[in-house]
């Protein structure tokens, strides 16, 4: 991807990125140093990467068909989002939105529709209980997405070494209690 930097005196703190003509556009303050330049010129390659991945994913034809397929409900929104450090996906129960981590996109389609499978659940099971779990076995490859997503190390990432804990000190839940 090419890559074009521009320096704004106006700008403060924010970097922001677009693509321009087949090129990345990335803007930064002025006042950021070569090496801090270099750093977020990575954050936003690496950002467009994983969005321009996610175009082949119709996440809102995928919910409704899962939903269909596994008796589960139907999701009011579905989208991916690139601000997910801590988890690979989330749902909003009250209004039925689910949100998906971009970094999902890379990823073996099963292994996608596993979380969407599981955010579903979760808007007719809010917890983690033996009825929420019965609901995310419906779908034949969760204990083989199980062991991807564990094996992809988002805990490790996102607590300092351990897979089985998120940074609040919470164990993670990806297996039935």
């Amino acid at each position: 991807m090419r890559v074009e930097v521009v320096r704004s005196a106006r700008r403060r703190k924010t970097v922001e990125a677009k693509k321009v003509d087949g090129v990345l556009r990335v803007s930064i303050p002025a006042r950021m140093t070569k090496a801090e330049e270099a750093h977020w010129v990575g954050v936003m390659v690496k950002r467009f990467e994983r969005w321009e991945s996610t175009e082949h994913i119709d996440l809102p034809a995928r919910a409704e068909s899962l939903a269909r397929r596994f008796g589960l409900p139907r999701p009011a929104s579905v989208r991916w989002v690139d601000n997910q450090r801590d988890r690979w996906g989330s749902c909003t129960i009250d209004d039925g939105s689910i949100r998906l981590s971009t970094r999902l996109a890379t990823f073996p389609r099963w292994v996608v529709d596993y979380v969407l499978v599981h955010e579903l659940a979760h808007l007719a099971v809010p917890d983690h209980s033996k009825a929420f779990w019965e609901l995310v076995h419906r779908y034949p490859r969760a204990e083989r997405a199980m062991g991807f997503l564990i094996a992809k190390g988002l805990g490790e990432d996102a607590a300092g070494g351990d897979p089985d804990v998120v940074p609040d000190g919470e164990p993670r839940r990806l297996f039935p209690v």
